[in-house]
């Protein structure tokens, strides 16, 4: 202060009354100013620039959607379809591969004000129109589910990569029953491979976790036959439900005006079914090998029935729908004998090497829903080549036991020191749109078990479980072997002797 005080005094000497007094009138001002500053900065920072509040203005993207895009203005080009008429930018336009071709090209629209636009895909309706235009103008599209498949339409027939990858990620994240089937066509239609993909594992998921007649009304041949054939199908409870599932969609297909409760689906499939053997029973033929019943020939033949034909009861059922040709039942009888056998007599036939392509493809698939927390024994019934396998949930762990002496079992066991068994373990909990929200598996394994040995599978953490709880397993009790490796050791067998 002293040296500006200073250089002051310098400058005014004329008046030094006035030089003496002017430093102090401005400290006094400083002071006050200073004091009124930093009270004002306390209590309100935006009264220390003595303006109003801020307001938050419309960011740019806003502003040229709702002046460029709705209101139109300066626009110097347009497009008419299905009946509506869009004043558009052609710098806007250009954004699309469809439009940036039209005008960059030789093209007679090039030089035109007023395009009409031909929509040769049905899927695409005004709606549709309007969000892909729209999205030209904005950052952020909202897409509804409902609008999904027309907007994807639009985007592809348009050429708009961002928007059909929105669109991708709006379907995978709402998939459900009720619009699995229809994403998964679009998805086919419009090569979106990550929405197909997510479609074809949420209805592997549900498809026999969670029945539903709607859903069996909407599953094509070619998508039913995907399903049944994958190693990845959540099965509940044992093949012979699979079987059961498939009549029950076979009858909704042909009668899809059958609209009761879905536990009387089955006995009104059965019912049905019985009715039609009548007329194709007498030309001694099954009902897959009528004209009606041959649509469905290439789903059912990916059933697995040596798993079916395993259990007395499913066998006698095959036997009484006579729905699949008797070349097939005798085919797999054979299949089972011979397998039998080589358990019996063979020191080789446990599934030690088998490859993952092999197990997938002649593994047994099975399943079971826990549904609360608790302590939990059972096996899967049927013939098993003398290996009764026990299950136990209990205290988060999944065990496995090979049952020989300790506890009654109902069919054949084998004494063998030591059993192979080829498995995988598969968990998952579901929200109620299906999505997966909990999983967990081991992959594929080999375990050998003595007699009576239990072995841990899985040990679980329970903060992370959730139930109902639903688990699935693949099975393989003996090794694999096609036709061409049984008639070489049997041509082997006959040359040493």
């Amino acid at each position: 202060m002293g040296s500006w005080s200073a250089k002051l005094c310098g400058t005014e000497q004329a008046d030094t009354s006035t030089v003496q007094r002017k430093p102090y009138e401005c400290r006094k001002r400083k002071r006050r100013s200073t004091c009124q500053c930093d009270s004002e900065s306390e209590e309100d920072p935006d009264r220390l620039l003595n303006t109003p509040r801020r307001k938050m203005l419309k960011t740019t993207s806003t502003y040229i959607y709702q002046t460029l895009f709705l209101n139109g203005q300066n626009s110097d080009i347009q497009i008419c379809a299905l009946g509506q008429e869009w004043d558009l930018h052609k710098v806007y336009l250009c954004q699309s591969g469809y439009f940036s071709s039209m005008f960059s090209g030789s093209w007679k629209e090039s030089s035109m004000a007023v395009i009409q636009l031909e929509i040769p895909d049905e899927n695409i309706d005004v709606e549709a129109l309007q969000v892909a235009f729209g999205s030209l103008y904005r950052d952020d599209v909202l897409i509804k589910p409902s609008k999904v498949v027309a907007v994807l339409a639009a985007a592809c027939m348009l050429q708009l990569d961002g928007l059909i990858q929105q669109c991708g990620e709006t379907m995978k994240e709402t998939v459900s029953d009720k619009t699995v089937c229809c994403y998964y066509i679009s998805a086919s239609t419009y090569g979106l491979d990550s929405v197909k993909k997510k479609c074809l594992e949420w209805l592997l998921n549900n498809l026999m976790t969670h029945p539903s007649a709607d859903l069996l009304k909407q599953l094509s041949v070619r998508m039913m036959e995907q399903l049944v054939r994958s190693p990845d199908l959540f099965v509940m409870q044992v093949e012979m439900d699979v079987y059961t599932t498939l009549k029950k969609w076979m009858f909704l297909q042909l009668v899809p005006s059958w609209n009761g409760n879905l536990k009387h689906l089955l006995v009104d499939a059965d019912n049905w079914i019985s009715k039609q053997q009548k007329e194709y029973h007498e030309e001694g033929i099954s009902f897959l090998e009528s004209e009606r019943g041959a649509p469905f020939t290439s789903v059912f033949k990916h059933i697995r029935l040596q798993y079916v034909i395993n259990d007395l009861a499913s066998a006698r059922i095959a036997e009484r729908d006579a729905i699949i040709p008797c070349e097939w039942l005798l085919a797999a009888y054979k299949q089972q004998w011979f397998a039998m056998l080589r358990a019996e007599h063979d020191s080789d036939w446990d599934p030690r090497d088998v490859n993952k392509e092999e197990f997938e493809l002649n593994s047994m698939r099975c399943g079971r829903k826990l549904t609360r927390d608790g302590d939990y024994c059972w096996r899967w019934t049927g013939f098993s080549f003398g290996f009764d396998l026990l299950v136990t949930y209990t205290n988060r762990f999944i065990v496995f036991k090979r049952n020989t002496l300790s506890q009654p079992c109902s069919g054949s066991v084998s004494l063998q020191p030591h059993r192979n068994i080829t498995y995988r373990l598969r968990l998952a909990s579901f929200d109620v749109n299906g999505k997966v929200i909990f999983s967990r598996s081991t992959g594929c394994q080999v375990l050998s078990l003595e007699k009576d040995q239990e072995y841990v599978v899985m040990n679980l953490d329970s903060r992370l479980l959730v139930f109902p709880l639903y688990i699935c397993c693949n099975f393989l009790f003996t090794q694999p072997r096609s036709r061409g490796q049984e008639s070489t050791r049997q041509r082997g067998r006959s040359n040493s002797s």
